[in-house]
């Protein structure tokens, strides 16, 4: 199950969608259960979906009730996100669960509703009753889990400390897309209409993704253009800051683009651009480095893991838009540099294969279901 499916955009997504079809083409029997703003696109597998127009609670509800009732007949759950719904479903109807966790998603509420403000380090230690509530919940859905897929050791860290017994931890990262055959970097430039010092940008414009320092950062960084890919809340205030900045003739805003359009995106662009406070393993860092674009980010969570200072990428402390000017700077003045992490990119992330990734999976679902 998850909580987001294609159309939908974002690594979780297009990462349940890509598994679904991997185990339905290798034999095994398929259910997703997601929630979606309309019916999906049919697959050859069964999608049920609870309406994102219903109250909340209603949703979830109706969401644990559709997980119970696919559990009832299937011989283990897997769940990207909707952990506690996944729980809850799953041990009515006495069927083992896996999760893969992406994230604390209580410290993403938290910090999306604007109650918490710091490091996921730092909400650790914070928090009200709530919070509590919603901590004691995740980690008890946690710790009923049979396997629990950590995409990173920085993740797998926290997990441990929420209780989660070690022998059921499997840090595994997030693969690196089936690449289809693009276009040269030229060639896709000019099917977007992009030339130029150009960096790019796909993912979900919220707090998280702290892209107004990367328009501070552009602002010290003239003749570079930045294509940013996606929609979210902040997208209303960082066209406006990209305004008040002088930045309009230099900051795109592409909308919600097709995965495949993403890896176009990151194709056509010198280095992608990764700014954010926080991250866990985020699928785009894989992504651009697939098609051969370096990437340009945060040292923060699990992103030094794949992303390594000077070989495939270059690192920046978050909230720094000088730092991060700075990398940009030396990225476009220094060729060599420039060509060696292109160079480095696809080899980089070619041990993280879908095949090699989702077969890694399939043999944990097929250890939990006998």
């Amino acid at each position: 199950m998850s909580g987001i499916w294609p159309p939908d955009p974002g690594g979780p997504a297009s990462h349940a969608a890509a598994l679904a079809r991997f185990l339905d083409g290798r034999g095994h029997t398929v259910s997703v259960v997601t929630t979606a703003a309309s019916a999906p696109a049919a697959e050859q597998f069964e999608i049920h979906w609870a309406r994102r127009s219903l109250p909340p609670g209603v949703r979830h509800v109706a969401a644990a009730f559709s997980v119970a009732r696919r559990a009832a007949r299937s011989d283990v759950v897997y769940a990207t996100s909707m952990i506690r719904r996944a729980a809850l479903g799953s041990t009515t109807a006495r069927t083992p669960y896996v999760v893969k966790l992406v994230s604390d998603e209580v410290f993403e509420r938290a910090s999306r509703s604007g109650r918490f403000a710091g490091s996921l380090e730092e909400f650790q230690s914070s928090g009200g009753m709530r919070t509590r509530v919603l901590r004691r919940t995740r980690d008890v859905a946690l710790r009923r889990a049979s396997v629990v897929l950590c995409p990173s050791a920085y993740l797998e860290r926290f997990a441990r400390a929420w209780g989660v017994d070690p022998a059921r931890l499997v840090v595994l990262p997030n693969p690196a897309p089936a690449v289809p055959n693009l276009p040269s970097r030229e060639a896709a430039r000019a099917e977007l209409g992009l030339d130029g010092q150009l960096l790019a940008f796909a993912g979900r414009l919220g707090p998280q993704k702290s892209l107004a320092v990367a328009l501070d950062a552009l602002q010290r960084a003239p003749g570079v253009t930045l294509a940013v890919a996606g929609d979210g809340p902040e997208r209303g205030v960082l066209e406006s800051r990209t305004r008040d900045l002088g930045l309009d003739g230099r900051v795109q805003f592409l909308g919600v683009l097709r995965h495949d359009q993403v890896l176009r995106l990151f194709r056509a662009a010198d280095a992608s651009l990764l700014c954010s406070a926080w991250e866990n393993f985020p699928h785009t860092i894989v992504e651009s480095l697939a098609v051969g674009t370096p990437v340009i980010a945060t040292a923060v969570g699990g992103v030094p893991e794949a992303v390594r200072e000077g070989e495939n990428g270059l690192l920046v402390p978050p909230a720094d838009p000088e730092a991060l000017a700075a990398a940009i700077d030396r990225f476009f003045a220094d060729e060599p540099l420039r060509e060696k992490l292109s160079a480095n990119a696809a080899p980089s992330v070619a041990p993280l294969s879908e095949e090699s990734v989702f077969a890694e999976i399939e043999a944990v679902l097929e250890r939990v279901a006998r």
